[in-house]
């Protein structure tokens, strides 16, 4: 009985293929399988060692194209040492309830680079973010961002005084938002996103560690830290 209840639980953390490979190896059976029976947090451990090691698979594999940023579209130092990639909606309350941290995390670190890649999955925010690249190509992406950030949901007049209050000019902002060049760079972020197995905003890729969601900043310093 306490094999199966093992192979169960080593099922649920690692997949089936997994539980067989631990069935057939005979690691179920003896003093190991009665190690794990009166420590059963190692199960815990273990699947999150397991988990961690198959984000870093992940992201090794599009690490060099998931931080290097769309021209512009970079918060703090454009040439800083340390990376945090934050993938957004304007349309998402977590991604604007995580300004303050990351706004703070500049604040501290003068070596710290934010990629942004605009993600938008929530309906109405496809044109903002359009507009938010439109305002990377005129060297005016942080005060777009922001402005949009603050003025809430992203509706037509939103977005437009959104870009009011970053200077852009308008029509040459809106021209580009409808190029071939700003729907391949939504594609391209969508397809990073899949890749990395996210599924919501925001997202970070932190160091060599994959985060999702609203995180304590401590958590995130923690993680560009290495």
């Amino acid at each position: 009985m306490r094999q199966h209840l093992l192979t169960a639980l080593i099922a649920l953390a690692f997949g089936f293929v997994g539980a067989g490979l631990w069935s057939l190896s005979g690691l179920g059976h003896g003093q190991t399988r009665e190690y794990l029976v009166a420590n059963p947090q190692i199960l815990s451990e273990m699947s999150e060692a397991y988990q961690r090691s198959e984000s870093e698979g992940r992201l090794a594999r599009v690490a060099d194209e998931v931080t290097e940023a769309f021209p512009g579209a970079v918060l703090g130092n454009p040439d800083g040492s340390r990376v945090l990639v934050k993938f957004t909606d304007y349309g998402c309350t977590y991604c604007r309830q995580s300004i303050a941290a990351i706004d703070q995390l500049i604040a501290e670190d003068p070596e710290l680079r934010v990629v942004v890649r605009e993600w938008p999955i929530f309906d109405g925010s496809e044109q903002a973010a359009r507009m938010a690249l439109a305002a990377a190509k005129q060297g005016k992406y942080p005060a777009f961002y922001h402005a949009m950030f603050e003025l809430g949901t992203p509706s037509d007049a939103n977005i437009t005084r959104a870009a009011q209050i970053a200077g852009l000019n308008v029509d040459a902002a809106r021209t580009y938002a409808a190029s071939d060049e700003a729907t391949g760079e939504l594609a391209r972020n969508m397809a990073l996103a899949r890749s990395l197995q996210f599924t919501g905003t925001p997202s970070w890729v932190a160091g060599d560690e994959i985060i999702q969601g609203l995180v304590p900043v401590e958590r995130l310093a923690e993680a560009i830290a290495g």
